[in-house]
């Protein structure tokens, strides 16, 4: 099934196409190209939450730490499906459990949810050596890329630029070479 955006209109459609006895569930996966598993997560939206149950966010929900983890081992305990667990927890999509399933199985931290990255999108000039102290405050924190441009107040995307040259050329590629004319 292609991975396609469908309107609060047409879920309701489906929904009510299905109350009514119009089509079985096999039968609205062929005609809207749409996978089971989604018509089953709408109504269950739907009779829990109504039509705003069905409307998607615009607005990032925060996860703590803790229920991610609670999450993650219910699921590998093989007690509760994947879909269980994010009616359980209350978690916006079972594909967002999923990769909390990879991360917790690679053995990366799951950490608490912030409040996504708008909130450093400040510019500003910086030297050689504060782009280098930012890199090295970068790796030696895990690679938070987040913290480290809320402590040097510069973007989240500037950081994560800077600490991949600095990986790949050491700190002579963190140097600004824009205006600069090539030598002969």
């Amino acid at each position: 099934m292609s991975k396609r955006a469908f309107s609060l209109q047409d879920k309701i459609k489906i929904i009510k196409a299905l109350e009514n006895g119009n089509h079985t569930i096999s039968e609205l996966e062929f005609i809207y190209k749409v996978s089971n598993m989604a018509i089953y997560d709408w109504i269950y939206k739907f009779e829990k939450y109504g039509v705003e149950g069905l409307d998607e966010s615009s607005t990032w929900k925060r996860y703590s730490k803790e229920l991610k983890l609670s999450a993650v081992q219910d699921y590998l305990s093989g007690d509760y499906s994947i879909q269980e667990v994010t009616r359980k927890y209350e978690i916006s999509s079972t594909s967002l459990l999923r990769k909390w399933i990879k991360k917790y199985n690679s053995h990366r931290e799951l950490k608490d949810t912030s409040q996504g990255r708008t909130n450093t999108m400040t510019r500003r000039n910086t030297t050689i050596n504060e782009r280098k102290e930012i890199v090295l405050y970068c790796l030696e924190n895990g690679k938070d890329y987040q913290k480290a441009a809320e402590t040097y107040q510069v973007s989240y995307q500037q950081v994560y630029q800077w600490v991949k040259k600095y990986e790949h050329g050491g700190e002579e590629a963190l140097r600004d070479k824009r205006g600069r004319k090539k030598e002969e």
